[in-house]
């Protein structure tokens, strides 16, 4: 048990721990163009932020009326993104503070995406965050991805820790509504700012986002959650 009881912690990773949308921008793009869509947007990309990416190609096939399998067009998707994502992520300097301030403190910690356990796995090795996020769970692994709770329930199992006892770090609405379902606490970080009135669930909102985040105000909020940080509302 660490000095902060009995917490767990649940991270988001795309667009949370990590900066991977212009990577997840860059393979839908790629993807849509080889089948004749070419002017896939980031505006297009930003309303997709939070959901897994087998259902974001399933609204696009249908959006676009593209022929092959949503298995087919997902694979390449993936395909893409593996490429990207190996050379090409960054993780977010002060969310690396956090997960090594809470790891040296013992607090459980895991990671709960919509992405597939290879992308999961390749950004984490690459990163160099595996070395402290060692529980990972994929919506691929469970039966309904976000705003349902079912992948975060799953890491709190892995964990061996209650729903109650859990905080989620999560950038989009939907993260913040599955961790809401699941019955746990959640501080949401925007990845797109102005979107921050749509996190009406979360217990602490950091409204500039990542711009607003910092490893020891967000550490000291955990030990005591009626501090109020620079940036935030309740």
């Amino acid at each position: 048990m660490s000095d902060l009881g009995t917490l767990s912690v649940i991270f988001d990773l795309d667009g949370t721990l990590v900066d991977s949308e212009p990577n997840y921008f860059e393979a839908t793009r790629q993807t849509l163009a080889a089948h004749g869509v070419p002017d896939f947007t980031w505006a297009e990309h930003e309303k997709l932020v939070g959901i897994s990416t087998l259902e974001t190609v399933d609204l696009l096939r249908e959006r676009h009326g593209l022929r092959p399998p949503v298995s087919e067009l997902l694979a390449e998707t993936n395909r893409r993104y593996l490429e990207l994502a190996r050379t090409r992520t960054r993780a977010y300097p002060q969310m690396r503070r956090l997960v090594e301030l809470l790891a040296a403190a013992g607090v459980p910690l895991a990671v709960a995406s919509g992405s597939s356990p290879e992308a999961i796995g390749a950004i984490l090795a690459g990163t160099g965050l595996d070395a402290h996020l060692r529980t990972a769970v994929s919506a691929d692994e469970v039966p309904r991805g976000k705003p349902a709770p079912d992948v975060f329930l799953e890491a709190a199992r892995r964990l061996a820790a209650a729903p109650a006892d859990c905080v989620v770090l999560e950038d989009a609405a939907p993260g913040a509504a599955a961790a809401h379902a699941a019955g746990m606490r959640c501080i949401a970080i925007p990845y797109v700012a102005a979107q921050a009135d749509r996190f009406a669930t979360a217990d602490l909102v950091l409204r500039g986002g990542q711009a607003d985040f910092t490893a020891d105000a967000v550490y000291d909020w955990l030990a005591t959650p009626s501090t109020r940080l620079p940036g935030a509302s309740a």
